[in-house]
């Protein structure tokens, strides 16, 4: 059946309610057990009802059963709900059995248990279910008791007929079935679409909240910081040069500078106005990133790899430096001793990789790891211990947010066995980084030519 390439776990997240199916018998007990007593009661067809009505008995009793047993919201798993629609179709087959066959008119409700399985279940389970309904029909083909009839008469339809009758009905069941699925499958491929739409406008809206609150806490935090900055430089002229404070002075000045600094990117992370558009070739962007982290104590190697062209030069995004900023920072938070970072570029795309040699990323949370308050990596026993190294994950979050913003696609793995730690690999296709420098001439984002002099001057912006 057409369809079966698409993964059974796909179909987890959309499982059937034992509800649908309970509901589903009861309407087939009703039907069923009205035909039987009208066929018998008053047509006054000789039949064997006595059996009819204990194979619908077994399904009253398997819906009391169930209803007493499970909650009626319960989700079935795909083989659960297969098994039970499968005993559908064979309790319609005993009873079409009981009832002449293929000749009953009737036969056609075999066909309703795939229909179900097609819009519910995966392709697998319904290509199954359809092999039983295709073996219960050539069965009823050719052995089955006599349809219901006068008394004093008896039809005996040619053979030819049946076969008509079988063919039709395995048709049906083939294209019946894939037709469901289809257009039930448009409707999960939609349905999905919208929900991830939705979670992507959710994204955007939390990010812009976060701007909103970062923007505040820059203004907030700028006078006591100023202050701090001031009493510092204060002290640092008071000290002389050997007092054993000195060196903690000047680290104390350094770091609140250093938060002036962050807090200032914060506030124009929503600004992408022409005054950035100074020119960065990729080796800079790196340095610029690295630079901050140079007294950690930690080896931060960086690598530039060509596999053709010039180096890259693009205009100073305070987006990608924000986002490759967190993540080298996180990247030397859990570093044991080094971290590497490589820049490769080519015609068709521009990668940067950020790897260390710390822990790496936590198994049960690498699949999550992008969405806001979720964990980016597997706690270390010193970091443990000194309570470092923690955080709500909105770093992550954040900065995959930005980097995606300037379509690039940020992939997470760890390293293989026996070496450790995270890979965090960045990708820039070259053509979405297209930019318009003058009117004629196209620019990129990371774009082949030489920095001019503005480079100088914008190191320091």
């Amino acid at each position: 059946m057409p369809g079966q390439a698409v993964r059974s776990q796909d179909f987890e997240g959309r499982r059937l309610k034992l509800d649908t199916l309970v509901r589903l018998r009861w309407l087939a007990i009703a039907g069923q057990t009205a035909s039987v007593v009208v066929v018998r009661f008053w047509f006054d067809f000789p039949m064997q009802i006595g059996l009819c009505l204990a194979a619908i008995a077994l399904s009253a009793w398997l819906n009391l059963f169930i209803k007493i047993r499970y909650p009626s919201s319960l989700r079935l798993k795909g083989r659960t709900a297969a098994l039970l629609l499968g005993y559908d179709v064979l309790q319609l087959s005993v009873l079409l059995f009981l009832t002449g066959g293929l000749q009953n008119p009737f036969a056609i409700l075999i066909l309703v248990p795939v229909m179900v399985s097609a819009t519910t279940l995966a392709p697998r389970l319904t290509v199954m279910l359809g092999g039983l309904v295709i073996v219960a029909v050539t069965v009823l083909a050719l052995w089955h008791m006599p349809l219901p009839w006068e008394a004093n008469a008896f039809i005996a339809l040619p053979f030819l007929y049946i076969l008509g009758v079988w063919v039709a009905l395995t048709c049906s069941v083939i294209f019946m079935g894939v037709y469901a699925f289809r257009v039930a499958e448009e409707a999960r491929q939609l349905a999905d679409a919208l929900m991830a739409t939705e979670l992507v406008l959710a994204r955007e809206q939390h990010l812009s909240a976060l701007d909103g609150l970062a923007a505040a806490a820059a203004h907030e935090l700028g006078t006591p910081l100023a202050t701090i900055v001031l009493v510092t430089k204060e002290l640092q002229r008071e000290l002389p040069p050997d007092s054993p404070y000195a060196e903690d002075i000047a680290l104390l000045r350094s770091q609140s500078q250093r938060c002036r600094d962050i807090l200032g990117k914060l506030t124009s992370l929503s600004t992408e106005s022409d005054q950035h558009i100074d020119r960065l070739p990729v080796s800079h962007l790196l340095s610029e990133v690295v630079d901050p982290h140079a007294d950690s104590g930690i080896d931060i190697e960086v690598k530039l790899e060509s596999q053709s062209g010039d180096e890259p030069v693009g205009r100073r995004n305070p987006a990608i430096l924000y986002g490759l900023g967190n993540l080298v920072e996180n990247a030397v938070d859990f570093a044991e001793t080094k971290v590497e970072i490589t820049a490769s570029w080519s015609p068709e795309k521009v990668s940067i990789t950020v790897a260390d040699d710390g822990p790496g990323f936590a198994s049960e949370v690498i699949d999550h790891i992008g969405e806001p308050y979720v964990t980016t990596r597997a706690p270390s026993s010193e970091a443990s211990e000194n309570h470092e190294a923690g955080g709500l994950g909105l770093g992550f979050f954040i900065a995959k947010t930005l980097l995606e913003r300037t379509g690039a696609r940020v992939d997470l793995s760890n390293r293989e066995a026996p070496a450790h730690g995270a890979i965090v690999r960045i990708v820039w296709p070259r053509d979405a980084m297209d930019r318009l420098n003058t009117a004629n001439k196209p620019r990129a984002l990371f774009q082949n030519g030489d920095h001019d002099e503005r480079e100088a001057a914008s190191a320091h912006s």
